[in-house]
């Protein structure tokens, strides 16, 4: 399970699907370079580590309560020790959790302490009472959790994390130094059941054939939904490690005893559809021109979950953006490719420092 490093991946990023062109999002920006030209780091980085546990969970306060009454609302983080000079921030995706960034926090620990973050109904974060799981909530709780931080940091974010971070890069600029985005839950309408971890989620929402669909659902074991999780979101599920498939397996099953897991994984699904259909400044498309901090857009060919058909249009909208489209790889390109996702997020830090991203 090893990463292949290239040099530049403006001379081996795959080929992007062509598809009906779309009218431009926002006029040719001359002053940036090549949208695909994404240099890769030649800096050493720790030696990878499939057997990597996740790192240390811990509960923190989220800064700023309000009147809806979330004050003394906490997440549930794992810290990543590394260099203290820049702080890296990760948010997972749909159904995941903090341990999706596992394996990159520790490429990146030279260059930055890593904190991956439980979005609240997720991994162990308990929601606050009434809240609204759309992606809008989300972004307002890592924004506030960031203002406690009290420094901007590099944020980091995966499909519906990378929604919740292109939000929030959008309206809170100061709080972010710099945004990488692996395949970002953008507007994606197919109907595909091929998008499901299990065909039979989208019968359960159905009335009357619904029930029997459901009650198979729950019949699976964490292991069967571990497996069918990463089938979904890899390219090749014969590249994660058994005892990953484990921990994932043992995660799940401590999950269903929380009786908020199933609505939070329901409603904020519901959400994400609710955003793709949202029209006009409300719309992701019309936020993603509002982020002006650097920012790094990585794609997997084989995404199955949102089609990389969406990755061009994705970064061209976002005015200082560059695309790395990565072969042989789904939807968790952090998880399945951690070594050359590294090497392209330092190859942005290393750029920017010279002034040339």
């Amino acid at each position: 399970m090893l990463d292949v490093v290239f040099e530049t991946a403006s001379s081996t990023s795959a080929p992007i699907p062509q598809h009906r062109q779309r009218p431009a999002v926002r006029p040719a920006d001359t002053r940036r370079g090549p949208l695909t030209h994404v240099p890769l780091s030649r800096a050493s980085l720790p030696a990878y580590d499939p057997m990597l546990p996740p790192w240390e969970g811990s509960w923190e306060a989220i800064g700023g309560g309000d009147d809806r009454g979330q004050d003394g609302a906490r997440l549930h983080v794992r810290r990543t020790p590394g260099l203290p000079d820049r702080t890296a921030v990760y948010v997972h995706g749909l159904g995941g959790s903090s341990t999706n960034w596992t394996d990159l926090a520790a490429q990146l620990a030279p260059q930055a302490e890593g904190i991956a973050l439980d979005l609240p109904g997720f991994g162990f974060s308990e929601p606050p009472r009434g809240f609204p799981y759309s992606l809008d909530a989300h972004a307002d709780v890592v924004a506030r959790y960031l203002e406690s931080l009290g420094r901007p940091v590099d944020l980091f974010g995966n499909s519906m994390g990378g929604a919740v971070s292109l939000l929030l890069a959008a309206r809170r600029p100061e709080l972010v130094r710099t945004l990488t985005l692996v395949s970002p839950a953008m507007p994606d309408r197919r109907p595909d059941p091929r998008r499901l971890s299990d065909p039979r989620m989208a019968l359960a929402m159905l009335p009357v054939i619904g029930t029997p669909a459901r009650r198979q659902l729950a019949r699976l074991t964490p292991e069967e939904r571990a497996l069918q999780t990463i089938r979904l979101v890899y390219a090749d599920a014969d590249r994660f490690p058994r005892h990953r498939l484990t921990e994932q397996a043992e995660e799940f099953a401590a999950r269903s005893k929380y009786a908020w897991a199933g609505a939070a994984l329901a409603r904020s699904t519901l959400e994400i559809f609710r955003s793709w259909f949202t029209p006009g400044p409300g719309s992701l498309w019309s936020a993603a021109p509002q982020v002006q901090v650097p920012t790094l857009v990585v794609w997997g060919t084989e995404d199955r979950v949102i089609s990389v058909r969406r990755a061009r249009r994705t970064a061209d909208a976002i005015p200082s953006a560059r695309l790395l489209v990565l072969p042989r790889t789904g939807h968790v390109a952090q998880m399945e490719r951690p070594v050359t996702v590294a090497r392209a997020v330092l190859g942005m830090w290393e750029h920017l420092t010279g002034g040339r991203w």
